[in-house]
């Protein structure tokens, strides 16, 4: 149960349903990148990756959600380890704000978060930097053994509602469309920015970003 304003309640979906559902899709469209978002339980996790195991070619773009913008909860301990212990390892890149990836390794430093995350297995890390501070957001692309790859993009004040999952879904877009990760990522940011330059005031909280406003990316 969700507005504008917070996450109040959720209910997680029978995760045997999810795996037959990904089967069904399976069978009637290929995949060519698959994106999470909030995931509900730690059972949900085990479904999914059963799912990819028959699909190891496929990237995965994890949003590893844990708190609504509005405090809400949206993960509890066991689902947080489990997608510590199993599906970062799987994913290409997960897309954590300054929140989530303090929470998800016990680190303040950005740095030092995702070391401690990629050295666990995650494939990289871009820690996002929408719900920081200063004139510019900075994103950047954390990998074993390479230099941290950053971006920039100027800030539009005020907080939205739905920019990180809006920035990992068009992240995992680009990735379906054959675009390198670095070459998806500033799409994505190039799109996220546009859709918060028209977003939407429809409720008494956050904004959202419009996902069809006129582009040309």
């Amino acid at each position: 149960m969700q507005d504008t304003r917070n996450v109040y309640d959720s209910v997680a979906v029978e995760s045997d349903l999810i795996l037959r559902q990904l089967k069904c899709l399976a069978q009637d469209t290929p995949f060519h990148a698959v994106k999470t978002g909030a995931l509900g339980n730690a059972s949900i996790v085990e479904a999914l990756l059963a799912f990819l195991a028959d699909h190891p070619a496929v990237p995965l773009i994890v949003d590893p959600v844990i708190k609504a913008a509005g405090g809400g909860d949206l993960a509890d301990e066991a689902l947080i380890d489990r997608m510590r212990r199993t599906l970062f390892q799987r994913a290409e890149v997960i897309t954590p704000n300054g929140v989530e990836l303090a929470q998800l390794s016990g680190e303040q430093d950005p740095a030092k978060a995702a070391d401690q995350l990629l050295s666990e297995g995650c494939g990289s890390v871009l820690a996002t930097g929408g719900h920081g501070l200063g004139q510019s957001i900075v994103n950047v692309l954390y990998r074993s053994g390479q230099e941290p790859m950053e971006w920039r993009l100027d800030r539009i004040g005020g907080e939205y509602h739905g920019t990180g999952c809006t920035l990992a879904a068009a992240l995992a877009a680009g990735r379906a469309q054959g675009l390198s990760l670095e070459e998806a990522i500033a799409q994505a940011q190039t799109f996220v920015s546009g859709a918060i330059g028209s977003a939407l005031a429809v409720g008494r909280g956050q904004p959202v970003p419009d996902r069809h406003y006129k582009r040309n990316i």
